[in-house]
C-alpha cells in the first residue's frame, strides 16, 4: 500500500507557514545542526535570553497543540474534521518539586474530564515522571531501600495514580501511560502492571507503553500476557519504537554498560512487527495502540487485520502518529475508516522543551522519513 499524500489537509496553513515548516524540517534533518541547536538552547535558557517566543512560533507550532487545553482545541477540531482523533498529552515531565507535581496531576484530571465530553479524545496520556520525582523512581527501579520521606512520596504517587484511574473509569476514558528511560522503566512497569490488575478486569482502561527498540521488551510482552491470563485481567499495550535513543546510548557509554537498545534498526523493526503480530493474534484479551511513523509496519498491521477478519474500526486497535509527522499515514488511515489518533502535546513552551528536543533528535536520526516530509511540503508549495 502507498500512503498517499493527497488526503492531507493543508488548507488551514498559509503559504508563509508552509515555507516556515519546510525550513524547520531542513534544519532538523541535519544531526549536527540539531546538536548545536540543543547546546545553544541550553545556554540561552541559562542566560535567560528571550527565546521562548521564537520557539513557540517555530518548532512548538509544528509539534504542539498549544500551551493549554483551550489553545489545543483548534488543532483537535481541525483533525476531527478528517476523522482523526486526538490524544492530548500534557508534555511536562521530570518534575521534582511538590507544586509542579500537583499542577501536573490536576492537569491530567482536567484532561480526562475534557475527554469525557469530547468524542474526539479517545484516550488520555501521561508520564509518571510528571507526578513522581525522578530520583524516587530511580531508587525503586534499583530496589534501593527508601527513606521514610521517600516512602511517603511513593504512597502519594500511588494515591495520585489511583485517583487518575478512578476518574478515567468514571469517565470511561482509557489511559495510556508513556514509557521513559530504561533506568526508571522497571519502576514504571511495576506501577502500571498493578493498575492493570486492578482496573482492566472487564475492559481495557490502562495501557502500558512498550519501547521495542529495547532488546528485552518482546520477551516482556510475552511474560506480561501470561501474567494477565494468570491473574485474569486484560492487557492494554501501546507499541512504539522508542524516543530516548540518544540519551540511552550516551548513558551506556558513560557508565560502561551494554546499551539496552538494539544494535541495528533491522532488529528493532523485526521486534516491532513481531509484537504487532502477537497482539493481533491475541486480540481477544489485548487492546492495542500502534504508535508508528513506519509505513511498512503500518501496512503489515493492516494485512494482519484483514487476515484475521478484524474490522477497520474495531475499537481494540488504534493507530497513532505524532502531531506534525507522517500526516500521509494518519490521513490515509482515517480515509479508510481505521481508528487513528494524533498525539497532540501541549503545555507551557519552556516546560515542553525536553519533548521538542526529542522530536528534533528523532527527525535528525530518521533522515529518510524527514526527507519525505520535506518532499511533501515542497510538492504542496509547487501545486499551490
Amino acid at each position: 500500500m502507498i500512503f498517499e499524500d493527497k488526503y492531507i489537509d493543508y488548507s488551514y496553513k498559509k503559504k508563509t507557514e508552509l515555507y516556515q515548516t519546510l525550513i524547520l524540517f531542513y534544519i532538523i534533518s541535519n544531526r549536527s545542526i540539531v546538536q548545536l541547536g540543543k547546546f545553544l538552547l541550553n545556554v540561552a535558557l541559562i542566560l535567560k535570553l528571550p527565546i521562548l517566543g521564537i520557539i513557540k512560533k517555530t518548532i512548538f507550532k509544528q509539534f504542539c497543540g498549544g500551551e493549554n487545553i483551550d489553545e489545543s482545541k483548534i488543532k483537535i477540531n481541525q483533525l476531527g474534521k478528517h476523522n482523526i482523533k486526538t490524544i492530548l498529552d500534557y508534555s511536562v515531565e521530570g518534575n521534582n518539586d511538590s507544586s509542579s507535581i500537583e499542577k501536573t496531576f490536576l492537569e491530567i484530571i482536567s484532561n480526562i474530564n475534557e475527554a469525557k465530553h469530547n468524542p474526539l479524545l479517545p484516550f488520555c496520556v501521561f508520564k509518571i515522571t510528571g507526578i513522581a520525582p525522578f530520583h524516587l523512581l530511580k531508587k525503586i527501579n534499583n530496589s534501593t531501600l527508601l527513606s521514610k520521606e521517600e516512602e511517603k512520596l511513593l504512597t502519594s504517587t500511588k494515591f495520585k495514580l489511583d485517583k487518575i484511574c478512578k476518574t478515567a473509569q468514571n469517565c470511561k476514558t482509557p489511559i495510556l501511560i508513556d514509557a521513559e528511560e530504561s533506568w526508571i522503566q522497571n519502576a514504571i512497569d511495576k506501577l502500571t502492571e498493578d493498575l492493570m490488575k486492578k482496573y482492566n478486569k472487564n475492559f481495557v482502561l490502562i495501557y502500558n507503553t512498550i519501547q521495542l527498540y529495547r532488546r528485552d521488551k518482546l520477551e516482556y510482552i510475552y511474560n506480561l500476557h501470561n501474567d494477565a491470563k494468570r491473574h485474569q485481567y486484560k492487557l492494554g499495550l501501546k507499541l512504539v519504537r522508542g524516543a530516548y535513543m540518544e540519551k540511552e546510548e550516551a548513558r551506556a557509554r558513560k557508565k560502561k554498560y551494554k546499551s539496552p537498545i538494539h544494535l541495528s534498526k533491522k532488529d528493532c523493526d523485526n521486534d516491532f512487527n513481531i509484537a504487532i503480530k502477537y497482539c493481533i493474534n491475541n486480540i481477544e484479551n489485548i487492546s492495542l495502540c500502534i504508535g508508528t511513523h513506519n509505513e511498512l509496519s503500518t501496512e503489515y498491521a493492516l494485512k494482519l487485520m484483514q487476515t484475521k477478519k478484524i474490522k477497520c474500526d474495531d475499537p481494540r486497535i488504534y493507530f497513532s502518529q505524532l502531531l506534525g509527522m507522517s500526516d500521509n499515514i494518519s490521513y490515509h488511515l482515517s480515509k479508510l475508516n481505521y481508528n487513528v489518533a494524533k498525539y497532540v502535546p501541549y503545555g507551557p513552551v519552556k516546560k515542553v522543551i525536553p519533548y521538542l528536543i526529542r522530536r528534533a533528535e528523532e527527525n535528525s536520526a530518521i533522515t529518510a522519513q524527514t526527507r519525505e516530509e520535506i518532499k511533501r511540503i515542497k510538492n504542496v508549495l509547487k501545486s499551490g
